[in-house]
This record gives C-alpha cells, structure tokens and sequence, in this order.
C-alpha cells in the first residue's frame, strides 16, 4: 500500500490538521479501517485522527461519452467548469464555487441555492459496483453514500452559460478570504445559521486565532495558527447558544475528523 505524507495545517482549506501518512487508493483497492477525505475542503482534522485515505491522481479525470460526462471522484470542481465551457455543456458553472473534488461534492449533495450536484446525475461508481442516482438516498446537503467513490456519471446537456457563471461569482461576492472550511453549519429550514450566529452575538466572536468571520457569521476563519480545539470550542458554543435562545439545533456542515470517526 502506498502511502502520501500530508501536513494539513497546509492542505486543509482551514489550516488546521497533523502531518500525518495518509494511505493512497489505487486500482480500485480500499484499504480497511481507514477514513476517507477529498481535498480538505470542508473538515475540521484533530491532531490525533483515524487512519486516513486518499484517492490517487487516477481518479482525476474528466471524459465525455456516448452515456453522459463521466468525471472521477478526484477532479478538482474549477477543472469541471474549464471543460464545460470548452465542450459547451450546461449545469456546471457553479461548481466554479465550490472548493473541492468531485467525491466529496456527491457524498454531501454540495451546491448553490437550488443548484446541487444530484440535480443531473445519472450514476455513481461506488466500492460495490454502480448504482443509479434513483438507487440513493439524498437531499439537502446529505445523502446516504457511506462508502468511496470512484467516479460518475451526468447528462452532458449542451448549453455553457457565461451568465450563470458570473451569477454565481456574484453570490459567493460576500464570502471571507480567510482560511476556513466553507460553510460552518448547514441552514436550519426557512432560516439561515449565519443569521442566528449573529443574533446570539457570535459573529466577529474570537478564540484563540478562531472567529466567526465579520463578513459572513457561518464562516469559521483562521487568521493564522489556529488549533483544532478553539475551532471546536467556537462550533460548541455557537450550538448550545442558539439551541437554548431558539431552540433551534444547528447541524454541522464541516466535517469533524477525530479518532472517535
């Protein structure tokens, strides 16, 4: 089995996270006990995590087919986009947005507003063999994929849109340019976490080099040497304040990798 020495507090998106080997996934062979993560994208590493794998560089692909565009689990969502517009197909410009690979964006159904990643899948290529989109389970920001990812399958609709893109520029326009995880918690329904994070008096909050970001609440940035334990002590404290003003219990969105996973 081969192995990748990764330092997260470089690799993870929020800058936090051991330098730990991370087992590498080849030639569809999984290693067991190990806990799989993307790019680092939205996961919170603590310094003492499970046994983690990787999927290798073979599984970034992207290639359009007589069945729809097949893409594996490890392409980058920005390479998407830039093929997309070159072979003039539609539904993808979000994805211009989003941070990650493409397995991680199906494991949790990412997307924008009404945009989201099963809106024009067709199929996954998962550990036990393929299975039809109408074989999952999946909704807002949760589906029931709990095992690894190889690649997929999507309508290749003909129709880029240069508008949609800069739409969806626009959208992400308030987002922090700090360090963090994207989005800190999933929005509860008819609400939105950043909202209820600033009414209870968390936005701007500070522990250690952790924050709720000024310019958007639901967003845990690092400005710079922030650990595992004041990012959770914030994400506790952002639960239990708002569930004891308006008994409201805010999901995490971010991943939380610990040896307890």
């Amino acid at each position: 089995m081969n192995t990748k020495t990764i330092d997260f507090s470089k690799f993870a998106s929020i800058r936090i996270g051991p330098v730990v080997d991370v087992a590498l996934i080849e030639n569809d062979v999984v290693p067991d006990g190990h806990l799989i993560i993307g790019s680092a994208n939205n996961v919170l590493i603590s310094p003492t995590p499970p046994p983690l794998m990787i999927l290798s560089k073979e599984y970034d692909f992207i290639a359009l087919e007589e069945d729809g565009l097949h893409i594996g689990a490890a392409t980058p969502g920005g390479r998407v986009v830039s093929f997309c517009k070159k072979n003039d197909i539609a539904h993808f410009e979000y994805l211009s947005k989003l941070p990650g690979t493409l397995g991680g964006m199906l494991k949790m159904n990412a997307g924008l507003k009404e945009y989201e990643i099963f809106n024009h899948l067709i199929a996954v290529r998962t550990q036990s063999g393929w299975k039809q989109k109408s074989e999952i389970e999946y909704g807002y920001r949760k589906t029931s994929i709990n095992e690894v990812i190889f690649e997929a399958v999507f309508e290749a609709d003909r129709g880029y849109s240069v508008e949609r893109y800069e739409l969806f520029n626009q959208m992400r326009s308030n987002q922090p340019h700090e360090p963090s995880a994207g989005s800190c918690f999933k929005n509860p329904p008819n609400d939105y976490a950043g909202r209820l994070i600033e009414a209870v008096g968390l936005k701007g909050e500070r522990k250690g080099a952790m924050s709720f970001s000024e310019v958007h609440a639901n967003f845990l940035v690092n400005y710079g040497g922030g650990t595992y334990e004041d990012a959770l002590y914030l994400i506790n404290e952002a639960q239990k304040r708002v569930s004891e003003i308006f008994n409201i219990e805010l999901q995490c969105e971010i991943v939380l990798i610990n040896y307890k996973n």
